[in-house]
Formats: C-alpha cells, sequence, structure tokens
C-alpha cells in the first residue's frame, strides 16, 4: 500500500465493517436480525442473575475468541478487548486490508481509537473473588492489563500491527460514535491515512449490574418476558436493558480508498459534540445539549435539517432520556421532523453503552446501501410526549442520501455523526 498523506479533496469514507453484538456476530446476520425487527434479548447467562431485579442482557451468542486470534492472546486479554479485534478483523478483512504485507511507512499511518465505558470491569469480579477465596497473591498476573479501558485499542494495534495514531475515548455512551467522529477529523486533518474506530463494551458482571439497579436505571418487570424489556419511546418503559458488544470500522481519506481500489460504503461528512453540562446520570430535560450537537454536526457538513432523510436515535427506553430527545430533534428540525423516520435500534440490542453508537453507525450504513430503514420495536403504547415517527414494529422501504447518528452519553456528554450515501 502506498503512503498517501494529503487529501486534496478532504473526503472521508468507510471501507470496512465489522461487529459482534446480540443481533449477530457478523455484519450480515446483525442486519437481517434488525430489519426482521428480532429482539437479542435474554436472560442473563454470563452472570447468575438471581436475586436482581433485573435479569435480562443483551449478550452476544456463542462467542469464541479463537475465531479471531491465537488461544494464548485470548487468554491474556479481557472480553471487550477481545471482541473489539473480532470486529477488527472483519472490518479489516472487508476494507481489503492486510496489514501483516504491509511495509511499516504504510503501517505507520494506520491509527486506532476505540469508545470504551467500563474496560474490564467483569475482571475486577474475578479478582476480588479471587482475594477473598485464595489471597491477593493468587490474582490473575494480567489482571491490570485486561482491566484498562485502553487495552481494546492497544491490543488491535498489537495484534494487527498498526503504529499510528492510538486513543479511547471514556464518554460513557456517546463514545463510539465519538471515537468515528475523532477518526473522521484525525484523517481530515492529515495525521492518518486509515483509522479503525469504533467502540466494544462486555460489562455484564454482578458489580456492573448492581451498579445500574441502584441507579434505578435498568428495565424493570420484564423478567419473564425478556424481548420485552427494551421499550424506547413507550410509555410502559421503565429503564434500558444492559448489553454487550462491539462494532469497528475502517475509514479512510477518499484518494488514500481510491488509490489502493478499494469500493467506499458511505461518506462521513459531519460531526458535532457538546455538553449539556447539568446532570451526571440523566439529559437536560429539555434536550438542549443534544440539539447543540445535531446542529453542530449539521454545520460540519455543511448541510440543512431538511437536507436529513433518517435519524438513528439514541433513544434509551429511559423515561426522561427519550423525551429530551424528542424535545431536540423538534427544536433542530421543527415542522420537517415529523416527515423523518426516527428509529431505535436498541429496542432490539439493549444498551451496549460505549459500542452502541458505532454498532448503530453500522447499521445506518447498511440502511444507506439497502435502502431499508429499521423499525422500532415493542412501541406499543406511546408516550404522549414522545410524538415522532419511530418506524413501529417493521421495516420501511425507503431510498436515503443523508443521515444522522445520536449518542449521548452520562455525564451529559453528546456526540452526532451525519453520513452520506457515495455520489
Amino acid at each position: 500500500m502506498s503512503m498517501v498523506s494529503n487529501n486534496d479533496s478532504g473526503r472521508v469514507v468507510v471501507t470496512g465493517m465489522g461487529t459482534l453484538n446480540p443481533l449477530g456476530n457478523n455484519v450480515e446476520s446483525f442486519w437481517e436480525a434488525l430489519i426482521s425487527g428480532q429482539s437479542g434479548i435474554s436472560r442473563m447467562t454470563l452472570i447468575d442473575p438471581s436475586g436482581y431485579e433485573c435479569q435480562i442482557a443483551g449478550e452476544i451468542k456463542d462467542f469464541d475468541y479463537s475465531k479471531y486470534m491465537d488461544k494464548k492472546t485470548g487468554r491474556r486479554i479481557a472480553r471487550f478487548s477481545q471482541i473489539a479485534i473480532g470486529a477488527s478483523r472483519m472490518a479489516l478483512e472487508q476494507a481489503g486490508l492486510e496489514t501483516s504485507q504491509m511495509d511499516e511507512t504504510s503501517r505507520q499511518r494506520i491509527g486506532v481509537i476505540i469508545g470504551n465505558g467500563g474496560g474490564g470491569i467483569d475482571e475486577d469480579q474475578r479478582s476480588m473473588e479471587t482475594i477473598h477465596s485464595k489471597g491477593p497473591g493468587r490474582v490473575d498476573p494480567f489482571y491490570i492489563s485486561k482491566r484498562l479501558g485502553n487495552m481494546a485499542g492497544a491490543n488491535i494495534a498489537i495484534e494487527f500491527g498498526l503504529l499510528g495514531y492510538n486513543g479511547t475515548l471514556v464518554t460513557a455512551c456517546a463514545a463510539g460514535t465519538q471515537a468515528l467522529g475523532e477518526a473522521f477529523e484525525i484523517i481530515k486533518r492529515g495525521s492518518c491515512d486509515v483509522m479503525l474506530a469504533g467502540g466494544a463494551e462486555a460489562g455484564i458482571s454482578q458489580l456492573g449490574l448492581a451498579g445500574f439497579s441502584a441507579m434505578k436505571a435498568v428495565s424493570l418487570g420484564f423478567n419473564d418476558n425478556p424481548t420485552k424489556g427494551s421499550r424506547p419511546f413507550d410509555k410502559d418503559r421503565s429503564g434500558f436493558v444492559p448489553a454487550e458488544g462491539a462494532a469497528i470500522l475502517v475509514l479512510e481519506s477518499l484518494a488514500h480508498a481510491r488509490q489502493r481500489g478499494a469500493e467506499p460504503l458511505a461518506e462521513i461528512i459531519g460531526f458535532g459534540c457538546s455538553s449539556d453540562a447539568s446532570f451526571l446520570v440523566a439529559p437536560a430535560e429539555n434536550g438542549t445539549g443534544a440539539a447543540r450537537a445535531i446542529g453542530l454536526a449539521l454545520e460540519s457538513a455543511r448541510i440543512n435539517p431538511q437536507d436529513i432523510d433518517v435519524i438513528s436515535a439514541h433513544a434509551t427506553s429511559t423515561g426522561v432520556g427519550d423525551i429530551a430527545e424528542t424535545r431536540a430533534l423538534h427544536s433542530v428540525f421543527h415542522e420537517h421532523v415529523t416527515d423523518i423516520p426516527v428509529y431505535a435500534a436498541k429496542s432490539m440490542t439493549g444498551h451496549m453503552l460505549a459500542a452502541s453508537g458505532a454498532v448503530e453507525t453500522i447499521a445506518l450504513i447498511e440502511g444507506l446501501r439497502h435502502s431499508i430503514v429499521p423499525p422500532t420495536i415493542n412501541l406499543e403504547n406511546p408516550d404522549r410526549e414522545c410524538d415522532l415517527d419511530y418506524v413501529p414494529h417493521q421495516a420501511r422501504d425507503m431510498e436515503s442520501s443523508i443521515v444522522i447518528n445520536n449518542s449521548f452519553g452520562f455525564g451529559g456528554q453528546n456526540s452526532v455523526l451525519v453520513l452520506r450515501d457515495m455520489v
């Protein structure tokens, strides 16, 4: 691969995608399940949830790390790093990038930026159990290197020999989308030709579940009917459903993609971030911070609100969150908002925290490519304050050109990405 340090057009495209999430272990199976309105939520198996009010989750099914790396590497890294490497391998394969065949100069121009929230929180649980049962001297010597949140990005770089920019964003539920946005900016400024970017989260643990339960943030009342538990915009919603997943996208300058004959899947054209600066675990009720991030993303893309065809909502299935997002969309799009389909992938996946935005970006790109808008399931009794077109129950055939992805995190950290089909 030839080195290209300047991009005359300044355009950034996606050339590869990979994911492991509750709906599928690759992009194709995820997309088919999503547009079919399937739920990936079931009773927890990664931990025994007995005694917890919320006993359901979106878990990756039949994950075997040895399909994506050698067993020695897999044993030494945490689950969130394992699934990040798995998703990265898929994305690189689709992009046609054989990093093992590249020279050092080329690999210096490939970077990594990953969104992550909890790191190896599941490793905390195991290590504390070891201390109590066997003593501190028996703690896994790899505990710290498993636990740290930056290790997904570090392990991706090590696995594939990537020598460029490497970073981790820990902006909670906004992190996956923000990682993609920052990768977009890194390429635009010429620091890298290619970026692996996205999010990874594998925090289903007793400690994590106990914390979110104490916060009164998780879904209640659906233990006997798990697939109904995640219900964004519905008046009977009671909180988010915990989930795990990873999604990695290959971003590169259009000039670089063309030079090596790669087929772009979509183009990233805008990115915006803002802060509510209000509450730790709830959005500003009027949605002003979210609206500001959307406005900044549209400004970055140099488009008008009426240019947007489809919106992937953050839509956590929390009472105040869904209403605040709806208000934000009203304030940005005004009367045009009723013409825009606004769907909630989390109704099927649950909330993968830092990975959600990246998984949802893959869904948007697939929607552009196949002219389909996924549905929002479980929207049986819409909240009267949630009055938009949420594409209830069934996917919709619809051609679209410009779409946006909303991601809003704990702490009031908001990230929005604008994508366009290839023209």
